[in-house]
């Protein structure tokens, strides 16, 4: 073990990538804009400069460690050029942080206030470029933008999308989508991993919120909630509740309390998707049609496949996502009342999912709103709910009943997991704990493995994060790899690390993805086959069931044999 001096205390380390990392794990603040945990170094904002030994001035983020070296991270003249550094950075910078949707989470705005920047003296010159609304989900403001490059690094490195880039150069340089296009115009999929990692205001998810309120207030209108498996993960976290304790009860009680009619929770009909699309995979296993077959919950994942793999959505499943089941359901169920349909969801490409014509059933869209997690602690903020202190709250009836393999959705390897459970029919604790040891679960980018159903060996993939999801299907069309059944996630880590959530570290992440399985303990049905709803659902849906809840893509063509 290697070992190095950060202000006079002694740090170990060993595969830390620059001196930034060593300090962090030591519990040093060196400030930072560009620097993020999961892509490239890029030593763009200057933010975390550090003095050397000969009182030299280098970034932390491009500093390699070295055994014996000392530095101080605080210093006269490290917060010289830090004010200098934040002075002109606001300078370029359109500051009305009153009114930004990023205010109170702004970091350009935290150091401010942190390094006592009262005044700037410089003029204030930012971006002239029209705000682009064009996306359904995300919002991009250029004249907040900083120039930290880690949208553009998280969509190329991460995502492999490559929608946005930093264009011209010099005092020029912007970050736009390139030949005058709009996000609309891109490949973009709307998973809003750019806005999660966004330091400023220039990428944010729309707020759409005020419609929320307006709906709410009418009198003339029902509001009907759906929460997200993973939003009970998501939300507590703003209030100082543990990031692995679900807090699905006290959403259902503040919602209640800002006026909403009816909360449900969208764990249901993931147990409805999973005892559809598992019919659809041993359907297809059975008849030999061609496979693997793709997982289709994820709206960005398949905004990615009719973008770049138009070829394979014929062995994606026709199953609609757990979001647009409930709506289906919920509009057969209040076909009589003005119902307003509102999924509260951790995906800002559920917004973009809601707007898609293939989300209108009889005439009506089945979801009319989509907020996030983000929007969701707003309006619990805006409504002065004191929501640490919220007592729990059941979700209402008739639909308030649903198994672990339905809770699960909410983390990555959550729907293959939930599949499994109801092909090998799992229902005791035992069960659950040998299918958890099969490869399934955990937070990688990708996961193969292997289980056998009787007499059939059935091979199947996991990924997570859109550039995983590339590699995987470069092997299967090499021919490197061969799978029955395949779940894709556009988001690292799945939905709990959705780009409507709030921002997470890497920690963070693990904590959630902790918090679903304990929600997945404490459920007393593990199994959608065991969830006593799904016939009351069956009945109700009257059988319509594929009308209702399949969904057909334009390129959704019959699969070849």
């Amino acid at each position: 073990m290697k070992h190095m001096m950060i202000d006079g205390v002694t740090c170990a380390f060993d595969n830390e990538r620059n001196v930034l990392e060593v300090a962090q794990k030591y519990g040093f603040d060196i400030p930072s804009l560009c620097y993020c945990e999961n892509l490239s170094i890029y030593g763009g904002c200057r933010m975390c400069v550090v003095e050397n030994e000969r009182g030299g001035i280098e970034t932390a983020c491009t500093m390699i460690p070295k055994d014996g070296m000392s530095i101080k991270t605080n210093s006269a003249k490290l917060l010289r050029h830090r004010k200098v550094i934040l002075e002109l950075l606001l300078a370029h910078h359109r500051v009305e942080c009153t009114t930004c949707d990023q205010s109170g989470t702004c970091k350009l705005q935290e150091y401010a206030n942190r390094f006592g920047i009262h005044k700037v003296r410089f003029p204030n010159d930012y971006n002239k470029m029209p705000i682009d609304a064009t996306s359904p989900s995300i919002v991009r403001d250029p004249s907040k933008c900083i120039l930290c490059a880690k949208c553009v690094r998280m969509c190329s490195e991460v995502q492999n999308i490559n929608a946005i880039d930093i264009c011209e150069r010099g005092g020029e340089a912007y970050v736009g989508c390139g030949f005058g296009m709009s996000m609309l115009d891109t490949k973009c999929v709307g998973c809003g991993q750019c806005a999660a990692v966004c330091p400023t205001g220039a990428l944010t998810i729309k707020n759409e919120t005020d419609k929320m309120w307006k709906m709410i207030y009418d009198p003339d209108k029902k509001v009907a909630v759906q929460i997200a498996p993973a939003v009970r993960v998501g939300v507590g976290e703003a209030f100082g509740i543990p990031a692995n304790e679900p807090v699905i009860g006290k959403i259902v009680t503040a919602l209640k309390r800002m006026g909403v009619d009816y909360v449900f929770d969208t764990s249901l009909t993931a147990d409805l998707t999973i005892v559809e699309e598992s019919n659809e995979f041993l359907r297809k296993l059975k008849n030999g049609e061609k496979l693997p077959l793709f997982t289709s919950c994820c709206p960005g994942w398949i905004k990615h496949i009719e973008n770049t793999y138009p070829d394979i959505m014929p062995q994606v499943s026709t199953c609609g996502s757990p979001m647009e089941m409930f709506g289906a359901v919920l509009r057969q169920f209040f076909k009589d009342e003005q119902i307003y349909s509102v999924a509260v969801m951790p995906c800002s490409a559920k917004k973009m999912e809601a707007h898609r014509t293939e989300l209108e059933k009889d005439g009506e869209r089945l979801i009319d709103l989509v907020i996030t997690s983000q929007e969701l602690i707003r309006m619990i903020n805006a409504a002065g709910i004191n929501f640490a202190a919220l007592p729990d709250t059941e979700p209402d009836k008739p639909w308030d009943t649903y198994s672990g393999g339905g809770v699960i959705f909410g983390a990555t390897g959550g729907v293959t997991e939930a599949v499994i459970r109801r092909v090998l029919g799992t229902t005791t604790d035992a069960q659950i704990a040998q299918v958890a040891e099969c490869g399934v679960r955990g937070l990688d980018g990708i996961k193969a493995f292997e289980i056998t159903a009787g007499d059939q060996v059935l091979r199947i993939a996991v990924a997570n994060g859109l550039g995983n999801a590339d590699k995987l299907i470069e092997k299967i069309r090499s021919g490197e790899e061969k799978f029955h059944f395949v779940e894709v996630m556009a988001c690292p880590n799945g939905c709990l690390g959705g780009g409507g959530q709030p921002p997470a570290s890497n920690q963070q992440k693990s904590l959630r993805y902790q918090g679903i399985f304990k929600a997945d303990a404490a459920c007393d049905l593990k199994n959608c086959d065991q969830n006593p709803a799904m016939e009351s659902v069956y009945k109700l849906l009257n059988g319509r069931e594929h009308e209702l809840l399949h969904i057909h893509y334009p390129s959704h063509t019959p699969a070849e044999k």
